[in-house]
């Protein structure tokens, strides 16, 4: 990612402002506290209404005023809950940075609460979003390491450290990836997805951060907000974006709404919960009933997890300044939006308008696990729906195509499927051919596997050759691609599908440790192997644009074989893929149209040099990544 390394005097004055409130809540002048959210805001917003969710004991019977030039109260929202006021303001485009007291007046008493407005930070590169420059590390944090053992255990929270349970919590932290920024830059990633850090109060399997129990506090078991951006500016002078995961779908049972839920409509199902459908289909089905329709939308994965209902106006508002607040509080390079199709469509129309409007270079995905490219391509903004439906997602998971890789590899070339798909490469061929659906499919994010699927070592059989073919495939494919943390050392779970062992604790994460991956310690040779492959095409990638922006041209596999071509008006990279058992003469007339004027090749992978006449040697199951030379 070609990220902004200097440090700018307008910056440092936000980070200097931007630490004077990160709590929520705050002492009156009575001795009551007020909850308010969020707990901060700034000048500079295209639309100027901010909503201020305030919690407090019959707060709803105050009245309220402030005083701050450019600063008005539109009006006030009370619901059935006595305790929550939403306080709508207009932050006029002319208003000032500064702090102000809000008052609240009512039941013979003075509450105020002290507010700050910073200025948003004005350089684009602050949020400018991944791109198919970048290649993106998926970190579960609580696995990868663990750099303060000091926080593992915090008072109150619950779901203590153990290391034994594979659901349990293991200590790792938000200064474990600060201490292993150098890893990553070294072996060439340019972002990070981190999967969520936010507060989950939850009493058991809290580790993995999808059970959200407050919205803009970071889970005190990771660090707090302060470590969190300290990691993004950390990880942003070394030239790394870092992506947040979030949730807009539904939060944990152990929230603190649950304790008293502001309306009545605040959650689908609130009074009868109902599992989901999982039907997703049903959203673009032009004959689906609405019954169907709500069962997956509104339905509950489970019930730890409470289904937001985001036609609720006031919910709404709140879910979208809490996606915008991060974005500015960190400095993100994008957002990973989980179980994207499963929120209120309508409203994530509005939701991913919202967020390119105020950051245009932004960028965002959203995770819609369906293998057809069509449902995929349904949310991507630009795409001309049938129904009329309008999104503004710039991206999306590319499920179809990892589907079709992992299919391709352990399929076999001339054997029979019973269900009619195609078989070996030609099935990762014709999948790619869809790629006419998409609006953009150069900004779909393509991947071997990800934290919710099997290691791609254990889907591949754990064949050594295969892997690499996966790996290079999805390093040169079209689009943007992202390697799970200890995707390059082969982590494996052979015969489970534990999420749990999926999400292994990364070797030389923790004190102790007999293997050590960042040092190379106790790993195999298979495994070194695997890593510095690995390190190779990614620090090839990270500067070859032809790579990240190069048109793709692709044959028909034949015998075995599959060949496209990455090329633009400089540069043109062949890559081949062989899955024959033995070596393989690979005739070249029938490229002709991609290789004339090429005489000669470099192999990224071995570093051998080849003539291009009349056709190469394969070395058997082998992929070959090649820079044509003139």
């Amino acid at each position: 990612m070609a990220m902004n390394k200097k440090t700018s005097p307008l910056f440092v004055s936000w980070c200097f402002l931007s630490i004077l409130l990160m709590s929520t809540t705050a002492w009156s002048d009575e001795g009551s506290t007020l909850r308010v959210e969020p707990p901060n805001w700034w000048t500079g917003f295209r639309e100027t209404g901010l909503q201020l969710m305030v919690h407090g004991e019959n707060i709803a019977r105050y009245d309220v005023a402030l005083e701050h030039p450019g600063v008005k109260v539109r009006r006030l929202v009370r619901v059935k809950s006595p305790n929550y006021l939403f306080v709508y303001l207009d932050v006029s485009a002319e208003t000032q940075p500064g702090t102000f007291d809000i008052t609240f007046t009512g039941d013979e008493r003075v509450l105020t609460y002290q507010y700050n407005l910073l200025e948003k930070n004005p350089d684009p590169e602050f949020t400018r979003g991944f791109s198919s420059a970048d290649s993106i590390y998926l970190i579960t944090p609580d696995r990868f390491v663990n750099g303060n053992p000091a926080n593992d255990n915090v008072a109150g929270m619950g779901d203590t450290i153990d290391r034994s349970n594979p659901g349990g919590r293991h200590g790792g932290d938000i200064q474990g990836m600060v201490d292993r920024l150098d890893y990553i830059s070294e072996l060439g990633f340019t972002a990070i997805w981190l999967n969520p850090l936010l507060e989950n109060k939850m009493p058991t399997y809290s580790y993995h951060g999808y059970s959200t129990t407050d919205f803009y506090r970071v889970d005190p078991r990771y660090g707090n907000n302060e470590e969190y951006r300290d990691l993004v500016e950390r990880a942003r002078s070394m030239g790394i974006g870092v992506i947040m995961d979030m949730i807009l779908n539904h939060m944990g049972s152990s929230h603190w709404w649950m304790q008293d839920l502001p309306m009545d409509d605040w959650l689908n199902f609130q009074d009868n919960w109902q599992v989901t459908s999982h039907e997703h289909i049903s959203e673009q089905d032009p004959y689906a009933a609405s019954f169907d329709k709500n069962a997956f939308s509104d339905g509950w994965f489970v019930e730890t997890m409470p289904d937001l209902n985001q036609r609720n106006p006031l919910l709404a508002d709140y879910l979208t300044q809490n996606s915008l607040w991060w974005i500015e509080y960190l400095g993100l390079a994008g957002i990973r939006m989980d179980t994207y199709a499963y929120s209120d469509k309508v409203y994530l129309t509005e939701w991913s308008r919202r967020v390119m409007l105020e950051y245009p270079q932004f960028n965002i995905v959203g995770e819609e696990w369906m293998d057809n490219p069509s449902t995929i391509a349904y949310w991507q903004a630009g795409n001309i729906n049938r129904d009329g439906y309008v999104s503004y997602l710039p991206s999306l998971m590319d499920f179809p195509l990892q589907n079709a890789m992992r299919w391709a590899l352990v399929s076999d070339e001339d054997s029979k499927a019973e269900d009619m798909r195609p078989l070996g490469l030609l099935s990762l061929y014709r999948t790619l051919a869809n790629d006419f659906v998409y609006p953009d499919p150069a900004s779909l994010v393509i991947f071997p596997d990800n934290h919710d699927m099997s290691r791609i070592y254990t889907q591949l059989g754990e064949d050594d050759d295969l892997f690499r073919m996966a790996l290079a495939y999805v390093l040169t494919m079209r689009g943007i691609p992202q390697i799970y943390y200890g995707t390059e050392i082969l982590m494996s779970n052979p015969g489970v599908e534990d999420h749990g062992i999926i999400r292994s604790d990364f070797p030389g994460g923790w004190e102790g440790d007999r293997k050590n991956a960042f040092t190379g310690k106790g790993l195999s040779k298979r495994e070194a192997r695997a890593q510095a492959f690995v390190k190779n095409l990614l620090n090839w990638r990270r500067d070859k644009t032809v790579i990240h922006t190069g048109e793709l041209t692709h044959f028909v596999p034949d015998d075995g074989t599959y060949v496209y071509f990455r090329h633009d008006a400089d540069d043109s990279v062949m890559v081949v893929l062989n899955k024959n058992a033995g070596e393989k003469e690979l005739g070249l007339s029938r490229f002709n149209e991609r290789l004339k004027g090429f005489p000669t090749a470099v192999d990224v992978i071995s570093g051998n040099k080849l003539q291009l006449d009349s056709s190469i040697t394969l070395p058997a199951r082998s992929v070959m990544v090649l820079e044509l030379g003139k």
